[in-house]
């Protein structure tokens, strides 16, 4: 086996122009209409977590001056984080929903013409 043709094999194709393909522009249509309610919907998630976790830090008295108001604060911005995390997964569904309703012609269009072909 030479390893120096397969090399340069390799390399010659990582430089000859790229055909573009339609089911590679589907793909990516498919993860425009798919990025943004993923994108929202982790940093909606951490967010959550993060003020659920400060919300528990001032509840079991770790962060603050560990007084009964800083407690029913930290239950409080706890059960704000809580309520966030709930939210999360409808709001993903919306926003999936729009986004695949805003790219579906475009899809429904170049799937066809996959199929077709």
């Amino acid at each position: 086996m030479n390893t120096d043709k397969i090399y340069a094999e390799q390399l010659a194709n990582e430089y000859a122009p790229k055909n573009h393909s339609k089911v590679i522009a589907l793909r990516k249509l498919d993860a425009r209409a798919k990025l943004p309610a993923t994108v929202f919907t982790y940093s909606l998630g951490i967010c959550a977590a993060l003020i659920t976790g400060v919300g528990m830090c001032l509840s079991m008295r770790i962060i603050g001056s560990g007084s009964t108001p800083m407690f029913v604060l930290g239950v409080l911005v706890g059960i704000a984080g809580l309520a966030g995390m709930g939210l999360n997964y409808p709001l993903y569904k919306h926003l999936l929903a729009k986004g695949k309703q805003k790219y579906a012609f475009e899809i429904m269009e170049l799937a066809k013409e996959i199929s077709e072909a």
